[in-house]
């Protein structure tokens, strides 16, 4: 049985945070609110609660995860991000945007795109998540929660329960969330590409 925090969506309780953040360092898999839907999450280094998320949501090893963090200065340590791209993130996050970079040594070489050693990393813009990410002072690897045989995320925490609760560590409740996709944007060549169009806007790369 998992345990279900109510989480105050601007005001998020520092007990609660403090407590999903012991649940996921013993190995667990909790499932939070983003910007743009929900999503399930682990820590970087913890191989067993990753398979658990491939379990659940039935991935192949070929699914890539993404890596959430909670601010520019993480993201350095995990991607290289050159003047130009940290420029463009500074602009963009935290919002709905999922970026392709090349992965630093610190990333697992599981978590990586096996041919071109990448990793999609973000910074969400939702309070409950950036203060989790805040108690918790490291990346959670995360997946949007897709359902198998589902072709959109889960949006009803209360669903959500009733889904996972046997299946899962933690469930933080903050409220309804979007059905949207990140907008997945690689900056690993000469102009940033958008592989796909979600939630966050791309007019301005029709500036540049």
């Amino acid at each position: 049985m998992s345990q279900y925090f109510q989480i105050h969506p601007e005001n998020p309780q520092k007990r609660l945070l403090r407590q999903a953040v012991d649940i996921v360092r013993e190995g667990g898999v909790v499932v939070y609110p983003t910007d743009s839907s929900y999503a399930i999450g682990c820590l970087l280094d913890d191989k067993a609660a990753m398979e658990r998320i491939q379990h659940i949501r039935q991935l192949n090893d070929k699914h890539n995860f993404t890596l959430v963090c909670r601010d520019l200065s993480e993201i350095s340590h995990y991607a290289q991000v050159d003047n130009i791209n940290y420029r463009l993130l500074k602009t963009l996050t935290p919002g709905a945007y999922t970026f392709i970079l090349k992965a630093t040594r610190e990333v697992p070489r599981r978590l990586q795109n096996p041919k071109r050693k990448t990793i999609g990393i973000r910074i969400p813009d939702h309070v409950v998540t950036q203060a989790f990410l805040a108690e918790l002072n490291q990346p959670l690897v995360s997946s949007t929660l897709i359902l198998p045989n589902e072709d959109l995320p889960m949006t009803d925490p209360y669903q959500i329960r009733v889904y996972l609760e046997h299946q899962v560590d933690l469930i933080m409740d903050g409220g309804f969330c979007g059905h949207d996709p990140t907008t997945v944007i690689d900056l690993t060549g000469e102009r940033p590409e958008i592989l796909r169009q979600g939630k966050g806007e791309v007019d301005w790369l029709v500036e540049h």
